[in-house]
């Protein structure tokens, strides 16, 4: 397995300039504001702006829109973290846990980490018996998996998916 980053960050960031980075922060707030509206906010041309979009799209500043759903009101109140140690640490078991734990709906986030455990993966559940479901059915039949830790969220202090610019 072979861990490789696409350009060095600073570069990346490196080629926005002012009115960039204020279109990526309004667009970060409000993914469904007109051009129009983004172009006054910023104080440029709607033309220029929605060219400046489409380059920050093409050029993978932007990845992407969506909305932003209610986990309580879609039946997935309960947050957890789950930290995983796998039993051996071998390209072969990283890459059959990727492929296993890509699958699983109730996954959010699973990250490789640095550190006393080897994965932590953020999920999201209906309540207790149903993390006890997925813990016995999806996580701890992944490859590899030899314990893991959990930590039930009683509190989101903060949640969001804006970068700072």
């Amino acid at each position: 397995m072979v861990f490789a980053m696409k350009g060095d960050m600073n570069e990346d960031i490196d080629e926005l300039d002012r009115l960039d980075r204020r279109i990526l922060a309004v667009l970060q707030e409000d993914g469904r504001i007109t051009v129009a509206d983004l172009s006054e906010r910023i104080g440029l041309s709607a033309t220029a702006t929605a060219e400046r979009m489409r380059r920050l799209q093409r050029d993978g500043f932007i990845r992407g829109f969506r909305a932003e759903l209610d986990p309580i009101r879609l039946g997935r109140g309960l947050l957890v973290f789950v930290e995983v140690l796998l039993d051996r640490t071998s390209p072969d078991v990283f890459d059959a846990f990727a492929r296993q734990v890509k699958r699983a709906g109730e996954v959010l986030e699973c990250h490789l980490v640095a550190g006393g455990f080897d994965y932590l993966i953020k999920a999201r559940v209906r309540d207790m018996a149903a993390y006890r479901r997925f813990l016995a059915e999806v996580i701890l039949p992944l490859p590899g998996v030899r314990e893991t830790r959990t930590y039930a969220v009683m509190e989101e202090v903060k949640a969001t998916q804006s970068l700072p610019l």
